[in-house]
């Protein structure tokens, strides 16, 4: 069996701010705890409530998390996968860091 390449990654998602502060520390737990099950979580940097360039689904504000993160190569698309079904995650990237 071949053995699988880590990869370091950092993602950005941008949560409803409209939300209650409950369910945007719930959201937050949740994909920090996704990634360390699936990799080794690095370092997260809250930078909290930010004001949008423009509108993102009628919404003006959103709260940002950085996760710095080393998973194999699969891990990225279950993550991508988990955001897009989960309500109160407005935008999302997960960018492979270069060596």
């Amino acid at each position: 069996m071949a053995e699988k390449l880590i990869y370091s990654y950092e993602t950005i998602f941008i949560i409803d701010a409209n939300l209650e502060e409950d369910a945007v520390n719930a959201l937050k737990e949740k994909f920090t705890n996704l990634i360390a099950k699936n990799g080794t979580v690095e370092t997260v940097d809250e930078w909290g409530k930010r004001r949008f360039a423009y509108e993102i689904d009628d919404k003006t504000e959103g709260y940002y998390v950085l996760v710095d993160f080393t998973s194999d190569g699969d891990f990225p698309k279950e993550l991508d996968r988990q955001y897009r079904i989960t309500d109160g995650i407005l935008r999302t990237i997960i960018i492979r860091k270069d060596k």
